[in-house]
């Protein structure tokens, strides 16, 4: 089972070695890394091809402007030629060396289209975890949805569901996921593990006004899909998320 990994950039320089490194790591060795940068004007670049040779022909760029993230996970989806495909920001890394190991087990000893599994949001420096998102099981229309960054589909749900809509700024990724949940033809098998370590940050996740756009916009991903009770549900996720923050300050540091 091939699995691509995608991971957008743009003027990443002082990350995306962790993330190159953590893919390079990885025990399981049939994937192959595409990496999909927005034109960077930093050192980004140069720090990918520094590494290519180490990937033994297994990797694959791109850098042009773009529409902005989801715009470049696009383009990426469409590269892929992998069995499964999944998403590896360039601020993000894989908790351990036997993540895709784990996740190729799970497709080969389940009947799935998709797995997923927990998330560590860590400080900057990928030194403190401050926060555990547990993903469980659950309903999207009460609220509930898998850590998108630990989500793994195999090509053809891409092909028969589409791909992420542009018109949503910061949470087309809720969008799909969304979509995802409301498609009944979909099995998702939940990895009761934490895969993914996330850098805190990102477009959907800059402080209170961050938040406050997410929350309408999530909103307006719910009436666009025409899920009940679309403010409750924004209203759930968000003190989830509280909680899962308040949490973390009793959190034991791995």
């Amino acid at each position: 089972m091939k699995i691509s990994i995608i991971t957008t950039s743009y003027n990443s320089e002082k990350t995306i070695e962790d993330t190159i490194k953590s893919v390079l790591s990885q025990n399981y060795k049939d994937f192959e890394h595409i990496i999909v940068d927005g034109n960077s004007k930093d050192n980004t670049m140069k720090i990918v091809k520094k590494h290519e040779k180490e990937y033994n022909g297994k990797l694959k760029y791109i850098s042009e402007k773009d529409q902005g993230i989801y715009d470049a996970m696009n383009k990426g989806i469409k590269m892929a030629t992998g069995d499964v495909i999944g998403l590896l920001n360039s601020d993000d890394k894989y908790s351990k060396n036997s993540v895709l190991e784990i996740i190729a087990d799970a497709f080969k000893n389940n009947n799935c289209d998709g797995v997923y599994a927990n998330l560590y949001y860590l400080d900057e420096n990928m030194n403190k975890v401050y926060r555990k998102w547990v993903s469980g099981i659950g309903k999207v229309t009460r609220g509930w949805l898998p850590a998108h960054p630990t989500l793994y589909l195999k090509k053809e749900v891409y092909d028969n569901l589409g791909i992420f809509n542009l018109k949503y700024k910061v949470v087309s990724d809720y969008d799909y996921m969304v979509r995802l949940g409301l498609n009944k033809g979909i099995k998702l098998y939940y990895i009761n593990d934490f895969l993914i370590d996330m850098r805190t940050g990102g477009a959907s996740n800059g402080g209170i006004k961050g938040y406050i756009y997410n929350f309408k916009e999530s909103y307006r991903v719910l009436k666009d899909n025409k899920v009940k009770f679309p403010f409750s549900i924004c209203c759930i996720r968000s003190i989830k998320t509280i909680f899962q923050i308040i949490g973390g300050k009793f959190i034991k540091q791995v």
